[in-house]
């Protein structure tokens, strides 16, 4: 069973190694950098099973307006999980206790850009990010309500950290 937990800067090699053997290139593992660089990270759990990481969700800072108001809203990514801990729950652990932290922390809204039938088990929707401006719009952006705060009537804007503009088209 993995633990999962807030990730230190020791554990900086082991996610970059995580990020670089989940994904067919290196752009998470660049992305992870940049944002960490920019300041932009608000939070990154590993899970770690016998004291090796096997998992890792970052969430980072977004500009989001919407009913001429700024919102406390989070882009969920990336999240990777090493092949061997696959089919275990891991990644689903880390969705659950990223969601848990982000609501605590006041977030109001979170984003993903990802496969609608996983995401939508944690209560991800696509109609929740519809009608936000951004380059990501579209099937695969989805949205979720982390906190009660004023309702949003009007979707708005929604900008993910400069960071991301380098994924660029392969987003």
């Amino acid at each position: 069973m993995s633990v999962i937990r807030a990730a230190t800067g020791a554990d900086a090699p082991a996610v970059d190694a995580l990020l670089r053997a989940c994904f067919p290139r290196d752009a998470e593992a660049r992305l992870l950098q940049q944002l960490a660089i920019d300041g932009d990270l608000v939070l990154v759990l590993v899970a770690e099973d016998d004291g090796a990481v096997v998992g890792m969700i970052a969430a980072s800072r977004m500009q989001v307006a919407a009913d001429t108001r700024e919102i406390a809203a989070v882009a969920i990514a990336p999240l990777a999980v090493d092949r061997t801990a696959r089919g275990q729950g891991v990644g689903e652990a880390l969705v659950a206790a990223a969601i848990a932290h982000l609501r605590s922390a006041g977030v109001e809204l979170g984003f993903v850009l990802g496969d609608p039938a996983y995401y939508g088990r944690f209560g991800f929707e696509a109609t929740t990010a519809r009608g936000f401006d951004s380059p990501y719009a579209g099937e695969y952006l989805l949205g979720i309500r982390l906190n009660d705060g004023p309702c949003v009537h009007t979707p708005g804007m929604a900008a993910h950290a400069q960071a991301f503009a380098a994924l660029g088209e392969d987003a």
